[in-house]
């Protein structure tokens, strides 16, 4: 998908987000997880997701199997990008695609992969650590940025060419600049001694842990199901407020596209999930049953609980191409 038609798609989105007031809904959908089957399900389900939605789908899936206990679910977490190009690139079947950023899915899935998306929880984004890391007993959020710069101190991030998370990062670096009047900030810590790169933002968990890491760059969601000490980021640069949408869009990333040599530039906004089911997916029953236990009172609840609130109703970008049963769910 061209920028021009991506920068369309943004202000639609956001202003569906705006009106509902769903960034930080976390009500209840309006229509239930039934507790029985009304068909019987049997096969397998391939669900591909974002790394950061590892614990929650992991909870969904086993609700998921309550109901259908004859449906495998094979699941697997990575960087969303990378996820999507399981399919597109490297011809697996797949039954879900659940990707951090809901842009992704019409950036390189459109149109020979899908041609509906919905948004279904948002997150934001803040700087982790553990109590061995350097200067964890006075890092905060107005002396984060300066800490990093310090002799000896290393910080992780996800590849921004496989993982939203990574991008987002930077684009926190770029409107921190602007927020603090830190000026050169993100050119000070890209590629700097300190600054580790890994695929996926989940991967430097084991890296802080191990004490590997001071520092972190990562979901709150992703903190509060690890355990992790982090310092919460302002507003302006955390990426989670819809009414900041316009200063979140001075900062953009450039990452790689869906063909070799093309680039996508992905402009700042709030954090969005969005799911969706692959066009060639020959099981579809199979994987609108699983949309219908993450979107109901069942799944906006696990999201809930893992600090990634739900949006509801969900929201969709083409709802005439949205699978009749799920229509109940969204706005």
């Amino acid at each position: 998908m061209k920028r021009s038609l991506r920068l369309k798609l943004i202000p639609l989105i956001l202003s569906m987000l705006l009106a509902t007031s769903m960034l930080v809904a976390c009500g209840e959908a309006e229509t239930e997880t039934k507790s029985e089957p009304e068909t019987k399900l049997s096969g397998t389900l391939q669900v591909y997701h974002a790394g950061s939605l590892t614990v929650p789908l992991a909870e969904v899936n086993e609700e998921y199997n309550k109901l259908y206990p004859d449906v495998v679910i094979f699941a697997e977490g990575a960087g969303s990008s990378t996820t999507i190009r399981k399919v597109t690139e490297l011809d697996k079947e797949c039954g879900i695609i659940a990707s951090a950023d809901y842009s992704l899915i019409p950036d390189l899935m459109y149109p020979d992969y899908a041609d509906w998306y919905i948004i279904f929880a948002t997150n934001q984004m803040c700087l982790c650590y553990t109590d061995q890391s350097a200067y964890g007993d006075e890092v905060n959020s107005n002396n984060w940025y300066e800490i990093l710069q310090r002799e000896g101190v290393t910080y992780g991030r996800s590849d921004p060419d496989q993982d939203p998370c990574g991008y987002r990062t930077l684009m926190v670096w770029q409107l921190a600049e602007k927020h603090y009047g830190a000026s050169g900030l993100h050119d000070k810590l890209y590629g700097a001694e300190g600054d580790m790169m890994r695929p996926k933002s989940v991967d430097l968990i084991a890296l802080l842990e191990s004490g590997d890491l001071d520092y972190a760059f990562e979901y709150t969601s992703v903190a509060a199901q690890h355990s992790l000490n982090y310092v919460e980021l302002p507003p302006e640069i955390n990426l989670a407020d819809a009414t900041l949408k316009d200063f979140y869009a001075q900062a953009t990333v450039e990452i790689a596209g869906a063909e070799p040599g093309e680039v996508l530039v992905q402009v700042g906004s709030p954090i969005v999930y969005g799911v969706t089911i692959p066009s060639n997916y020959p099981h579809k029953e199979l994987a609108i049953a699983w949309l219908e236990v993450l979107l109901g009172d069942v799944g906006t609840g696990i999201m809930k609980a893992n600090g990634q609130p739900a949006v509801t109703p969900a929201l969709t970008d083409n709802k005439n191409a949205v699978p009749e049963e799920l229509h109940k769910y969204l706005d």
